[in-house]
């Protein structure tokens, strides 16, 4: 037998459809008009152009704003699980610029009931494109689950409208056409109103619900504690349908659910709720009855559940049906506490592959095909396997064989190397990429794996340490950092679908270094006064959201100096931590909170509040209107380029004094925060600058970071030599970074540190500090920074020795003293 297991992860249903891959026929696609015969239906294929037509489908007729006539119709041939669209306007080889603002979207079954579908809040509308050329991708949420999808343009009078459409998702396996539930109630928990309908029911809504499917059959699985919801800022309930007991003489609910065809069932899985301190519990009994022709069958599936009354975890249960058929199948649910209450149902489906199947007859002939094939590609995998293993044992005898003429060949590389990038360094021309084989590789795109940093240094003769210190040095970078000094996060890189053909990438946030410390109690803050306002970043383990704060001033009770007022939200970053983070995440997660609650001072981010009293867990700090440093001076264009002289530059010192004063607060705590650039620096108003920790989770910045040996993530640019082959983070390396910090700033973030430097040549333009011989290549002298804080301040921040750096306590006192000047 084949087990057909029907259960929905939203974020893996994003596969396209075919409307642009072709899969999807001509015949399938239709509409309610055409313009010509050049923009019928089947050219309303979203990124698709094969000479014929003019690229997109147009109605005939101008759609209305309240009439919605016209329409762009897809038939998928059988029910699918749509999570996403996509939509596209028509270019035409600059012939034609025509696309949607606006659209809705109606979907069927069965052809003949439509629904119109709706977010969770009731909105309608979609915003569609702003351009003819970009593809822009809109999640269902809830998703759909249709045959039948019809666009359907919203636009004024005076604008032609042209669209091109793919639809993402997977096949919807079981079949359920509809299902037939009570109305769900209402409970009034501790004065809170709970509500526990089936808000987004695309069926008939009485007394009792028909001809429709909602929330048991979104995907969405409800949380232990029903008062909350995985959906942000739903009502309390919301992912739960629910019924009172008091409500039923008979002590059941009764579910019909309906299918397209007669099937094979072998169990049922229901999510259930188990609260039982307020009253909550999964079902006593369930008694299911089938149905495959106009009656039902007589003899029932009755299932008890063993009674759990001791964890109160939310949980699927499943209903073994022992492989009856049917087309119908009707549920009684009996209580066995006050109230009973469901989440999601799912249906498991037997497929007889060798025997005679009562809803279809399966060709011999194509299971013999079928069969082959299964063979042939386990014998070609075996193959592959097999060469894979061989390559691996040659591998490991080569490297053998080959590593002392590396160790011997690598500190004439390293000469070669520096000789050719301080060339073209020092040349006003500029030649092709070179190649390198070099140990370190841009994250983009991920390729082999990479030498720790130390091994370089160790080939390098001046480097005069013994043995047994350098293989401790391996050893703790193999764990992250030196003993004694913060280990750097190591990230993962998170895929997230934009089309068809291209992804974008996002990095995990790094957590700012943590020291031991007593606890320092934060407030908890409501969830539901937060607003989403923008993604920030996203990582394996968590994402940083940009939000609105309501009554965030009168919830503290002492003054932060927070630029706001009480009449207006206070704009905020939120960091969460997903609920499927491990253990040592979680850990990590708490103790930053600890140590950034501690940290006091006007130039340091402050963490404001908490939201830990249930997952997802959340911290809550400041973020400045005019966002972080590094854009808004690349966004700060001079009048005229003239410009950038004493006037500017003055400007500018203040804000790398601000930066100073903070990381001089940071340093008199021994924090090493090993991430300092201007993207982690935020700008308020009066230019008032905040040192931050998140600019490494925002896909903006992915460029500034580069992967080590398939694992650390290391903003090598801004790094100093012993941090890059050692492993090494103090306060001086700190002190590298501002020096490096500083150039941005004077040079208003026009360029990246080293742009004329690939990234193996900065990681071998180390190995020159190292060296000391003068062959190493400094940043240049920005144009609009005085010559006293080029030669006497930022030359001295990439000192080699690392004592002879300043420290930020001299750093600040210098930048102010330029400033008076």
């Amino acid at each position: 037998f084949c087990f057909a297991i029907v259960n929905v992860f939203l974020e893996m249903c994003r596969y396209p459809l075919g409307m642009t891959g072709g899969q999807i026929q001509d015949e399938d696609i239709s509409a309610s008009s055409q313009w010509s015969e050049s923009t019928a239906a089947r050219f309303g294929r979203l990124d698709f152009d094969n000479g014929d037509g003019d690229g997109a489908w147009c109605p005939g007729i101008t759609s209305e704003t309240d009439g919605l006539k016209e329409y762009l119709q897809v038939d998928l041939r059988s029910l699918h699980f749509i999570t996403l669209v996509g939509t596209q306007g028509r270019h035409a080889d600059g012939m034609g610029n025509e696309f949607a603002q606006r659209y809705r979207i109606n979907y069927s079954r069965d052809g003949s009931n439509w629904a119109g579908w709706h977010d969770r809040k009731g909105r309608q509308v979609i915003e569609g494109n702003r351009n003819a050329y970009d593809v822009v991708l809109k999640d269902l949420e809830p998703p759909i689950i249709a045959r039948f999808v019809r666009f359907l343009p919203v636009t004024d009078h005076s604008m032609i409208v042209c669209m091109r459409v793919e639809l993402y998702g997977c096949e919807w396996l079981d079949g359920l056409m509809s299902y037939s539930i009570p109305d769900g109630h209402q409970m009034i928990f501790r004065g809170l109103d709970v509500y526990f309908n089936d808000s987004v029911y695309d069926g008939a809504t009485a007394e009792r619900l028909t001809r429709g499917l909602g929330q048991l059959t979104d995907g969405t699985w409800g949380l232990d504690d029903f008062l909350h919801s995985h959906i942000y800022s739903m009502w309390p309930g919301y992912d739960y349908v629910g019924w009172n007991n008091k409500s039923f003489p008979k002590g059941y609910v009764e579910m019909i659910f309906e299918f397209d065809h007669v099937r094979n069932f072998t169990s049922m899985k229901v999510h259930c709720n188990n609260m039982y301190s307020r009253g909550v519990r999964m079902f006593r009994q369930a008694t299911c009855y089938f149905r495959s022709g106009p009656d039902w069958e007589a003899d029932p599936v009755t299932f008890r559940p063993t009674a759990d009354r001791v964890s109160q975890i939310a949980r699927f249960v499943t209903v073994p049906l022992g492989d009856r058929t049917a087309s119908s199948i009707k549920c009684r649910f009996h209580f066995s506490d006050l109230w009973m209450l469901f989440s999601e149902v799912l249906f498991q489906l037997s497929f007889d592959l060798t025997g005679d199947d009562p809803t279809h007859k399966v060709d011999d002939s194509n299971t013999r095909i079928l069969i082959g094939c299964l063979v042939a590609i386990i014998a070609i995998l075996l193959t592959i396997i097999v060469i894979i293993l061989w390559r691996q044992v040659w591998q490991k005898m080569l490297e053998k064989a080959s590593r002392r003429m590396l160790d011997d060949e690598l500190t004439a590389r390293l000469a070669v190397q520096t000789q050719a990038f301080s060339s073209h360094h020092s040349s006003s021309s500029s030649d092709g990429d070179s190649t390198s084989n070099s140990t370190y590789e841009r994250i983009f795109p991920l390729c082999a794996d990479y030498q720790e940093p130390s091994r370089l240094i160790r080939k390098l003769p001046e480097f005069a340490q013994s043995t047994e210190h350098l293989e401790k040095t391996d050893k703790a970078l193999a764990n992250g950092g030196l003993e004694g000094a913060p280990h750097y996060a190591e990230a993962d890189i998170i895929s997230l679908q934009e089309s068809s053909d291209s992804s974008t990438y996002s990095i995990t946030a790094v957590n700012i270094n943590l020291f031991a410390g007593t606890d320092s109690s934060m407030k908890e803050f409501p969830r539901h006064k937060l607003t989403f306002k923008e993604k920030l970043g996203e990582g394996q383990f968590g994402e940083v959201h940009l939000c609105e704060a309501e009554g965030m001033l009168d919830f503290l009770d002492e003054d932060l100096s927070i630029e706001g007022n009480n009449e207006s939200p206070l704009l905020v970053a939120v960091k969460t931590l997903r609920e499927d983070a491990n253990k040592n995440a979680r850990n990590d997660f708490l103790k930053e909170i600890r140590i950034m609650s501690r940290l006091r001072d006007p130039n340091i981010v402050r963490l404001l509040a908490v939201c830990v009293d249930t997952d997802p867990l959340c911290m809550i700090t400041e973020y400045m209107e005019n966002g972080d440093l590094n854009q808004f001076l690349y966004r700060t264009e001079p009048e005229e380029k003239e410009e950038k002289s004493m006037v500017c530059s003055r400007k500018l010192i203040r804000m790398a004094a601000q930066i100073a004063s903070g990381m001089k607060y940071l340093s008199s705590l021994n924090f090493v925060h090993r991430d300092l650039a201007t993207r982690n620096c935020l700008v308020g108003k009066n230019y008032t600058i905040k040192i931050a920790d998140f600019g490494m989770s925002r896909n903006l910045y992915r460029g500034d970071y580069y992967r080590i040996q398939g694992r650390a993530v290391l903003p090598i640019r801004w790094m100093s030599w012993e941090s890059i082959l050692l492993g090494k983070f103090t306060m001086a390396s700190d002190v590298w970074a501002f020096g490096v910090t500083l150039w941005e700033i004077l040079t208003l973030c026009e360029e990246q540190p080293y742009s004329q430097l690939s990234d193996e040549q900065v990681i071998e333009n180390t190995g020159e500090f190292f060296r000391d011989q003068g062959k190493q290549v400094y940043l240049p002298k920005p144009a609009c920074c005085p010559d006293k804080v080029y030669n006497d301040l930022m030359l001295s921040c990439w000192r080699r020795n690392a004592k002879q750096r300043p420290s930020f306590q001299e750093i600040h006192t210098q930048l102010m003293e330029n400033d008076k000047h």
